[in-house]
């Protein structure tokens, strides 16, 4: 099971930020996708990654004026990233090691994905009852 199994079949762009791109564009953004965080590029090359962690952290620094700085100020960076061919309990093994919830999938330099803790395991636990289902009928059959 790899990263790229994942990905298959997903359509859409990732939702990427720039890191010239003010904290509260990134935060609208964020927002109006209600997702958790956002790869933060600089032309094609993932340089960081925008999360709400980031968003708190520079609030509670910077207060109301955190709005008007670059993602690029406030990001973690540098970006963990992965390769499609990266299996998926190494990614979550990295995660968990790591503390973070999501990972820029990169192919040659490139974004080519990104993927969240909770999607290696919903793809992993669907995997696991796959392998159930097949196991019952088996049994069943013999």
């Amino acid at each position: 099971m790899t990263i790229a199994a994942v990905l298959k079949g997903r359509e859409g762009q990732v939702i990427q930020v720039a890191g010239d791109a003010r904290v509260a564009e990134a935060i609208a953004l964020l927002s109006e996708r209600r997702i958790g965080a956002l790869p933060v590029l600089d032309g094609d090359r993932v340089i960081g990654i925008f999360s709400e962690r980031d968003v708190i952290y520079c609030m509670a620094k910077e207060g109301a004026a955190a709005l008007s700085k670059r993602v690029s100020e406030v990001m973690t960076a540098p970006a963990q990233t992965v390769e499609p061919g990266q299996s998926v309990l190494g990614a979550l093994s990295l995660m968990t090691e790591r503390r973070f919830r999501h990972l820029p999938v990169v192919d040659g330099g490139r974004l080519v994905g990104f993927v969240s803790i909770g999607d290696l395991v919903k793809y992993r636990i669907d995997k696991i009852e796959a392998e159930a289902a097949m196991m019952r009928d088996y049994i069943q059959t013999a």
